[in-house]
C-alpha cells in the first residue's frame, strides 16, 4: 500500500516527469535495439541458444551477436542461425556442406551435439538451407546471460512481476 500512497503523495506535475521519463527508458531500449539491427544487417543480430545441441562450443543460455553476411561468405564450420518455415524459433548450428552456384548457394548444417546433420529439422522434403533461412551468422557471445530470457520465458508471470516491479521502482523514484 505503500506505492499507492506515494503515488497520492506526488504533484502531478512529478507524476507526468516520472511517466515520461518511463517512457524515454523503453524508448532508448528500441532505439539501441534497432541500431544493432542496422549495423548487424541482421533482422535479429542478437540470440539465445536455447537447447544443448551446440555443446561443448555454446551452452544453453549463451547470447550469441550476430552479423550479415553475404551469400558467397559462408565457409564449412561457420556457426549460423536459421529459421524454417512454420518454426517460429530459430537454430544455431554448424554449417556441414557448401555447395555453391552461380546465382545461388545451399547451406547443410548439423548441431556439434547431435549424431546426424539437420534434414530431419528442415521442412518436409527440403534437403538445404538457402539464402532465405539464414538469420546470420554468430561472431561474438556473452555466456550465460541469455538464462534471463529462458528463465523469463518458462515463468512468464516472474516476467511481468519484474516489469511491474520495475515500472513501480521507475514512477516512484523521487530524484
Amino acid at each position: 500500500m505503500e506505492f499507492v500512497h506515494t503515488l497520492r503523495a506526488m504533484k502531478k506535475r512529478q507524476l507526468l516527469s516520472q511517466f515520461i521519463n518511463l517512457a524515454m527508458v523503453v524508448a532508448s531500449a528500441l532505439i539501441i535495439w534497432k541500431l544493432c539491427i542496422l549495423y548487424s544487417g541482421c533482422e535479429s543480430p542478437i540470440v539465445v541458444v536455447l537447447s544443448g545441441s551446440m555443446e561443448p562450443a555454446f551452452f544453453r543460455g549463451d547470447l550469441l551477436f550476430l552479423d550479415h553476411v553475404q551469400e558467397r561468405n559462408y565457409q564449412i564450420s561457420d556457426i549460423v542461425v536459421f529459421k524454417i518455415k512454420g518454426r517460429s524459433i530459430p537454430i544455431v548450428h554448424r554449417v556441414l556442406q557448401l555447395h555453391q552456384e552461380k546465382d545461388s548457394f545451399s547451406i547443410l548444417t548439423k548441431g556439434d551435439n547431435n549424431p546426424v546433420h539437420d534434414r530431419g529439422l528442415y521442412e518436409q522434403g527440403q534437403r538445404w538451407l538457402h539464402s532465405e533461412h539464414i538469420v546470420g551468422r554468430a561472431r561474438g557471445l556473452l555466456p550465460f546471460i541469455g538464462m534471463v530470457t529462458i528463465v523469463m520465458n518458462d515463468y512468464p508471470y516472474l516476467k511481468f512481476a519484474l516489469i511491474a516491479v520495475l515500472g513501480m521502482l521507475v514512477v516512484t523514484n523521487r530524484e
